[in-house]
């Protein structure tokens, strides 16, 4: 199985900057997909930003521009830059990783969550 931890959340003035982490582990044949949602209190869990396997990247529109993914495939590890943070950024982040289990057999993990809190 595939396991993710997550780092980097926290405290974020407004206007500020966090980066987040996301790093698998475990038995797997490829990472492919790895991206981050986002769950705000009485709130549906959101698309914030996902890279693809061939490196297109995927954003929701309130965070473009401001907002940047990135991977280290050495690593199996996804980054997610959030600069000129807002309140409404504030959320628990989590981890998606959709990883290929055999070349034929795929299947998706989720990280445990990182709370990111956007108040002066």
């Amino acid at each position: 199985q595939v396991q993710l931890v997550e780092s980097g959340g926290g405290l974020g003035q407004p206007g500020g900057s966090l980066r987040l982490s996301c790093a698998a582990s475990g038995s797997f044949f490829r990472i492919n997909d790895m991206g981050w949602y986002r769950q705000a209190p009485g709130k549906q869990r959101e698309l914030v930003a996902y890279m693809l396997s061939g490196g297109n990247t995927i954003y929701h529109d309130s965070v473009k521009g401001r907002f940047a993914i990135s991977r280290d495939n050495a690593k199996n590890t996804v980054y997610l830059q959030m600069n000129s943070l807002k309140p409404e950024d504030t959320a628990v982040y989590y981890c998606n990783v959709q990883f290929s289990k055999t070349s034929m057999h795929f299947d998706e993990v989720w990280g445990q969550g990182t709370l990111v809190t956007v108040s002066s």
